[in-house]
């Protein structure tokens, strides 16, 4: 009889396992102290992109740029392309900033040094702000939507014939090891009159695609449909997936912009000029994708995070629509959204108590 993984062991102070996408998504459940004091450890081992000074400091006609530091969700790639486009053309350095692009040395960094103060803002992934800023009380802030829609999959060899959740009965699953990944596949089981006792979990670590294409499982989840889908694909495997959200998973947001309570109550401000500028980024990526690419691979850290051209300008074609659409623009913040997510975590036991949205949402001047 399989088991539920606890939630109360793994959440901020444990770095769940990134898969080869930035599929590594955590559950909240540290105390504020000790997201503190993870933060502090980690910032000194926080990669630093250091190209970003030029730009600005060219731009800059008054006075000294100040400093602001953004901590991504995982390494640069085709969705950071708004940062490095502003950076480039000088968006944030018109505003006063001099904008730093950190690369998380733990999965959690994001929310754990914006909420220290650490970092001035992060990106992270909705279910886990809201599980994190719930049971924890993490003082945490949104920020804006960055992704409105989820990236994760199911994905498997088409010649396995798994096109839906039933098809998942009897299946062995590889996941990242990650609670909420647990959670979608029972709750596309019970939507399909299924059990989560129907599949075998199999925590495959960072090994998704290997685990995948060497057979030693049947599915996937917690694969990205802009990463290791185009991936696979590049390397001539005959792949399929299908959505989890038309298989009972909430349509959640994947990634959203967030920052720590003591830098809205002190720097409201600082933030409103780094979401501006970073707006008129993304509307440069909207108009010249391949152009606002290049910078971005331009800016690559070919050493420690080298990016697949071709993978990268797929990932951008099924970002884009996800980003912004006719519905809500680029960086707003959709409170039905996150209402809706948070009844579904607290529905699935995820969360502990109601969660106040409105409490979450940061009241930044524009």
């Amino acid at each position: 009889m399989k088991k539920m993984k606890k939630l109360s062991a793994i959440l901020l102070t444990a770095a769940m396992a990134l898969s080869m996408a930035a599929c590594g998504n955590s559950s909240a459940g540290t105390s504020t102290t000790e997201a503190a004091s993870t933060a502090s450890e980690s910032i000194t081992e926080t990669q630093t992109d250091t190209a970003s000074s030029e730009a600005a400091e060219s731009t800059a006609s008054n006075g000294d740029l100040e400093d602001f530091n953004i901590v991504l969700d995982w390494y640069p790639n085709a969705v950071h392309s708004f940062i490095y486009t502003a950076i480039e053309k000088g968006y944030y350095a018109e505003e006063g900033l001099n904008v730093h692009v950190q690369f998380p040395a733990n999965t959690n960094d994001a929310i754990t040094m914006t909420a220290a103060g650490q970092a001035d803002a992060g990106l992270y992934y909705q279910p886990n702000i809201i599980s994190t800023a719930t049971n924890q009380d993490v003082p945490v802030k949104i920020l804006g939507t960055i992704v409105q829609h989820p990236l994760n999959i199911v994905m498997s060899m088409k010649s396995n014939n798994i096109t839906c959740a039933k098809d998942l009965k009897g299946k062995i699953i590889g996941y990242p090891g990650t609670v909420d990944n647990e959670y979608f596949v029972k709750a596309m089981m019970e939507h399909n009159g299924l059990s989560y006792d129907d599949v075998t979990m199999q925590d495959v670590g960072f090994d998704l695609n290997t685990s995948l294409i060497s057979g030693n499982v049947d599915a996937v989840i917690g694969t990205y449909i802009n990463h290791e889908y185009p991936a696979l694909q590049k390397e001539g495997y005959d792949v399929t997936y299908f959505d989890i959200t038309k298989e009972g998973c909430p349509d959640y947001e994947e990634l959203v912009l967030v920052t720590g309570e003591n830098q809205v109550k002190n720097e409201s401000d600082k933030l409103a000029k780094f979401i501006r500028a970073s707006r008129k980024g993304f509307q440069d990526v909207l108009d010249d994708p391949q152009g606002c690419l290049q910078i971005l691979l331009n800016n690559q850290d070919k050493a420690n995070y080298p990016l697949d051209s071709e993978v990268e300008e797929k990932s951008m074609e099924i970002l884009l629509p996800l980003m912004a659409d006719n519905s809500a623009d680029f960086l707003t913040i959709n409170k039905e959204s996150w209402q809706n997510t948070a009844d579904w975590l607290l529905k699935m036991g995820i969360i502990t108590k109601a969660a106040d949205i409105d409490a979450l949402v940061a009241d930044i001047p524009q």
